[in-house]
């Protein structure tokens, strides 16, 4: 493992598998368990770095395909990388890539839920093998290909703390020969992927993605494997399931697989719904756009529940959004003027709804915490 990354393990449960740590990084501490926001372009919409650290969240998530195409991953490491790009002073992790060229494929997790998942391939798509992904960048048209290497060599150019192997996402919908062949590949290219991180560490720490879609028998291989490997931790990733109970299920038998010395992270999900039972599994770190996608759209969360701003009885509620809230907006601005914002299309709208939600979620997650170090979850 990377001398400056270590997990150190704080709390178990007495009641569940959740527990309390801490990630140790180049970059500082990230308390586990953790929520991380999504910064797809290297910010997360409508607010800049300056305020995520000011909040304190203490993870943020960047998208390697998006970077490569605009501004490059070159540009990236010219700045310094993308610590000094961003101008963050906390941990960063970047994934590989492969979840958005092979959603582009065969269609994201949304076409899945919706059973979509055997959508033809996109046209930017124009070829898959075992070398890797060629597809067609939907900004210039260049053609690039995405192999195992090309993936770290990116994510090297942007220096995140924690980097992700690459990896295939076979849809939902895929019989189990096919399943099967891509777990296998997808093994491959992450043994590919990690011996192209050894040959040159850059105090980075790599987590593997565990795959196996649904099937039970396919985890336990992908767990087997890749635990085999020195990975410095492991992700849960591939088809999390078609319902929320089915997730569920592939947790309970998949986490107890994983080593309790090294941290886990569960890729690109935050629902709300989700988290006790994902937390109680042992998860330690989660990632996914809920919280900000739903600011721009004006729910914003209490712990009493969510409000929908653009209620008609907030037009002259000149409270806050939540009277026993701590963050910037609920001191300074009122129900009345964010919904104003929201009636009139403004941008600060989205930004003052999108503090809120982050602050919220981080102010959850020191409840979910000290509910485990009670022995409450």
């Amino acid at each position: 493992m990377n001398q400056p990354f270590r997990f150190e393990l704080i709390h178990q449960s007495k009641k569940s598998r959740a527990r309390v740590g801490r990630i140790h990084t180049p970059h500082g501490i990230i308390d586990t368990p953790n929520f991380v926001g999504v910064g797809t372009n290297a910010t997360l919409k409508a607010i800049d770095s300056q305020t995520v650290n000011d909040i304190g969240l203490q993870l943020m998530f960047c998208n390697t395909y998006h970077l490569m195409l605009q501004p490059g991953t070159e540009t990236v490491k010219k700045a310094g990388g993308l610590h000094t790009f961003i101008n963050r002073t906390g941990p960063i992790i970047t994934d590989s890539g492969g979840f958005q060229v092979f959603s582009l494929a065969y269609g994201g997790v949304k076409d899945e839920l919706k059973s979509r998942g055997q959508k033809k391939m996109d046209n930017s798509v124009l070829k898959i093998n075992e070398e890797g992904v060629l597809f067609r960048s939907y900004r210039d048209g260049q053609k690039i290909l995405l192999t195992p290497e090309t993936s770290i060599a990116a994510q090297k150019d942007l220096g995140a703390d924690i980097i992700i192997p690459f990896d295939e996402l076979p849809p939902y919908h895929i019989d189990e020969k096919k399943l099967k062949a891509s777990l296998e590949r997808t093994h491959r290219w992450e043994k590919r992927s990690l011996d192209a991180h050894l040959a040159s560490p850059n105090n980075q720490a790599m987590y593997a993605v565990i795959h196996g879609g649904v099937d039970q028998k396919m985890r336990t291989e992908s767990c087997k494997y890749l635990t085999s490997l020195p990975f410095d931790g492991f992700a849960i990733g591939g088809s999390l399931g078609k319902t929320r109970q089915e997730m569920f299920d592939l947790l309970a038998y998949t986490m107890p697989q994983l080593p309790t010395d090294k941290p886990n992270h569960l890729l690109g999900i935050g629902d709300l719904a989700s988290l006790e039972y994902c937390i109680s599994q042992g998860i330690d770190t989660f990632d996914s756009s809920h919280p900000t996608r739903c600011a721009r759209h004006g729910l914003l969360f209490t712990f009493a529940g969510t409000k929908k701003i653009l209620q008609a009885s907030n037009k002259e509620n000149f409270g806050p959004i939540d009277k026993e809230c701590t963050c910037m907006v609920c001191q300074k601005y009122t129900l009345a003027y964010i919904h104003h914002l929201f009636k009139a299309n403004e941008m600060t709208g989205y930004t003052l709804a999108t503090i809120h939600n982050l602050h919220f979620m981080v102010q959850l997650m020191k409840q979910y915490r000290n509910a485990i170090l009670e022995d409450r979850i």
